[in-house]
C-alpha cells in the first residue's frame, strides 16, 4: 500500500512540475507580446455593444457598477447598458430606477430565476454587434472596453475576450490573500490565451460577438457556473476565447474565509459537474491545448490536492500518536529534551528540492501577474500567507465539492 501511495505521489508531483514548467516556457516564448499600455486606446472603429448587468440583491454595489460603465471612454451612442433585476428583495430595483433617464440605459425586472435567466432576458433585446456581461459587484476601468475591443478588431477569429480581474480595495486578511491569488491567475490565464486554452469567461465583463449566441443559444444554468459552461460550449464548436491582460475590472471579493469557502465550493462543484457534462472534450487532439492540457490540469489539480491533503493528515496523525507514546514513556520534559534541531537532519532529498522549486515557480507566476497589472515586480509577505492559508483551506472546499458531486448535493449560491 505504501509503495502505491508513493507512486501516486511521484506521478502527481511530476505532472505538477510539468504544467508549471510548460507555463514558464510559454511565458519566455511570448513575453514580448505582453505589452502593458497605460495610455488611452483609440480605436479605428467603434462597434456597437450592449453590456448586460444581472442583479440580485446588490444594493451595496450596483450604483458604483453602473457609474463605472457610464465613465467608460467609449462613444455613448455605441454603448447600451441593460440592467436586469432578477427578483431582488432589497433596494436594488429602486436604485436601478435612478438611472433609467440615461439615454443608453434600459432596465428590466423579472421574477427570480437565476443569473442565466437574467442574462438571457437581456439577450432577447440585444441588437448590437457585441454583447458583454458584468456582475453587479464589479467595476470597470475606463479604458477596459476600448482595449478589449481592440482584440476583436485585430483578429476576426476571436469570438470572446475576457479582461484581467483584480480584487477591489482589499480591506482584511481574506481579501488580501485573494488579491495575491488573482495575480497568479492573471499570469496563468494569459499563458492559456496564447495556447487557446481558456476554460471560463467569468462575469467580470467578458465580451462576445453576438453570433456566439446566434449559433449556440443563450446561457444555461450549468450548476450555477454558467460562465464555465459557455466556455466549454464555445470550445466544443472551436470558437476562440482571448485574454486582454491590460483591460482591468475590479471585483468585490468575499470578506471572510468562510464566504471564500462558500464561493469556491460553488465554483469547483460547478467545474466538476460541467466537466462531467462535457467529458467528451477530454483528451481529444482536435480540441487542442484546451482538451489536452487545460481540462486534464483541472482534474489533476483537484485529485492531487485532495490526495496530498489526505496524506498530510495521515502523516500528522501518525506523528501525533508517536509523540503521545513518547511522552507517556519519558514524560513531557524528557520528550522536549529529546528534540534538538541540527542542520545535519535537514532533508535534501531530490523530492524536497523539487517541492522548493515548485514553491518558487508559484511565487514567480504571482510576481509576473502583479507586474502585468501594476507594472512592478515586487514581492509581498502576503504571498507566504496566501500559500500557507490556501494549503490548509483549499483541500477542504475541493473535498466538499467532490463529496457534493458524489451525493448530488448542490451548494447554495451564497
Amino acid at each position: 500500500m505504501a509503495s502505491i501511495t508513493s507512486m501516486v505521489f511521484y506521478v502527481l508531483i511530476f505532472l505538477s512540475v510539468y504544467v508549471q514548467v510548460f507555463f514558464l516556457v510559454t511565458f519566455f516564448e511570448n513575453r514580448r507580446k505582453i505589452i502593458i499600455k497605460n495610455r488611452k486606446t483609440k480605436l479605428a472603429k467603434y462597434p456597437t455593444i450592449t453590456v448586460i448587468v444581472s442583479c440580485w440583491n446588490e444594493d451595496k454595489t450596483i450604483c458604483k457598477t453602473i457609474r463605472s460603465l457610464l465613465d467608460l471612454d467609449y462613444p455613448k451612442e455605441k454603448l447600451k447598458i441593460f440592467l436586469v433585476d432578477d427578483g431582488s428583495t432589497d433596494n436594488t430595483w429602486y436604485l436601478m430606477k435612478h438611472f433609467e433617464k440615461q439615454s443608453n440605459i434600459f432596465i428590466f425586472h423579472k421574477e427570480n430565476g437565476g443569473k442565466h435567466t437574467a442574462i438571457n432576458l437581456g439577450l432577447q433585446h440585444v441588437e448590437t454587434e457585441f454583447v458583454a456581461c458584468l456582475d453587479a459587484d464589479s467595476f470597470v476601468h475606463p479604458q477596459a472596453l476600448n482595449r478589449m475591443m481592440q482584440c476583436f478588431l485585430e483578429n476576426k477569429d476571436i469570438m470572446a475576450v475576457i479582461p484581467a480581474t483584480i480584487i477591489y480595495n482589499p480591506k482584511n486578511f481574506a481579501q488580501s490573500i485573494q488579491r495575491i491569488e488573482y495575480f497568479g491567475s492573471i499570469f496563468i490565464k494569459k499563458m492559456l490565451s496564447f495556447l487557446n486554452g481558456l476554460h471560463v469567461t467569468p462575469g467580470t465583463l467578458p465580451i462576445y460577438r453576438r453570433e456566439v449566441f446566434d449559433r449556440l443559444g443563450g446561457f444555461r444554468k450549468a450548476h450555477n457556473t454558467e460562465d464555465g459552461e459557455i466556455a466549454l460550449r464555445m470550445h466544443q464548436h472551436n470558437l476562440r476565447i482571448d485574454y486582454c491582460h491590460n483591460a482591468y475590472v475590479y471585483t468585490v471579493s468575499p470578506d471572510s474565509l468562510y464566504k471564500l469557502y462558500k464561493q469556491r465550493l460553488r465554483w469547483y462543484y460547478g467545474f466538476i459537474k460541467n466537466l462531467i457534462d462535457y467529458k467528451h472534450l477530454l483528451l481529444k487532439p482536435k480540441f487542442g491545448v484546451f482538451s489536452l492540457l487545460t481540462l486534464p490540469s483541472g482534474v489533476i489539480s483537484i485529485l492531487g490536492i485532495v490526495f496530498l491533503f489526505l496524506i498530510f493528515v495521515s502523516k500528522f496523525i501518525d506523528f501525533f500518536v508517536k509523540e503521545i507514546i513518547k511522552i507517556q514513556a519519558v514524560g513531557i520534559n524528557g520528550a522536549l529534551h529529546l528534540f534538538k534541531f541540527d542542520w545535519f537532519y535537514f532533508n535534501i532529498k531530490s523530492i524536497s528540492l523539487i517541492l522548493i522549486g515548485c514553491f518558487f515557480l508559484v511565487v514567480f507566476t504571482i510576481l509576473v501577474g502583479r507586474k502585468i497589472v501594476e507594472n512592478r515586480f515586487q514581492p509581498s509577505f502576503y504571498i507566504i500567507f496566501y500559500i500557507i492559508t490556501y494549503s490548509i483551506i483549499a483541500p477542504v472546499w475541493f473535498l466538499k465539492a467532490v463529496y457534493n458531486v458524489i451525493v448530488s448535493e448542490r451548494p447554495s449560491w451564497r
